[in-house]
């Protein structure tokens, strides 16, 4: 699934910022990590689907956290809980992940009580040394839909790069009847070289 070229056996990392302490989960984590999703699932729905099916309720946060550490071991993906560095709460969540030749996707979320306060931002910085120096990726990748320009200004902020815009899923059948999903909006590619 990735390159060769993306470093394998990271330690478990604790990355600091101004405000922020990005650490690796713990199993004490599951609490915490689970009431956030818990009170973001409409919000969330859309940018993360598998992570709200695989956390439906609180036992399965541990399971959640428990597979996170693997992946960490395996280089699969890099997942750091944020927390506030003074107050110790926890705020949401930023990932690495490799993918083909040299490039590493980057997500995040946060807490609905944390956005607009510039956390984002300041995670997204760690992450992204993180990615270049620590995963050795030669490019980094960040969707983000087209109408979060909150998220787009983050990307910016930090050099990446407006490379497409992804089109919205369309349905093979122009009507429907049962279960039908309002259309899903155009997603945004920022890049950031090396």
């Amino acid at each position: 699934m990735f390159s060769a070229g993306f470093a394998t056996d990271l330690p478990r990392l604790v990355l600091e910022t101004a405000r922020l302490r990005l650490r690796p989960y713990e199993a004490a984590d599951a609490t915490a990590f689970f009431t956030v999703l818990d009170q973001s699932r409409t919000r969330l729905q859309l940018s993360f689907p598998d992570r709200l099916r695989a956390v439906p309720m609180l036992a399965a946060a541990a399971r959640q956290l428990a597979l996170f550490a693997q992946d960490w071991r395996t280089g699969r993906f890099y997942v750091f809980g944020i927390w506030h560095y003074e107050s110790d709460a926890y705020l949401g969540d930023i990932c690495i992940m490799p993918q083909r030749g040299d490039q590493a996707e980057i997500g995040y979320y946060l807490a609905e009580s944390a956005e607009g306060q510039g956390y984002a931002r300041e995670a997204l910085g760690a992450i992204v040394q993180f990615g270049f120096e620590q995963v050795k990726a030669g490019r980094l990748l960040i969707r983000c839909f087209a109408d979060n320009e909150r998220a787009q200004q983050v990307a910016l902020a930090h050099g990446f790069q407006l490379l497409t815009k992804e089109a919205p899923e369309r349905p093979w059948f122009r009507f429907s009847f049962w279960d039908s999903e309002p259309p899903k909006p155009a997603i945004l590619h920022f890049t950031r070289a090396r």
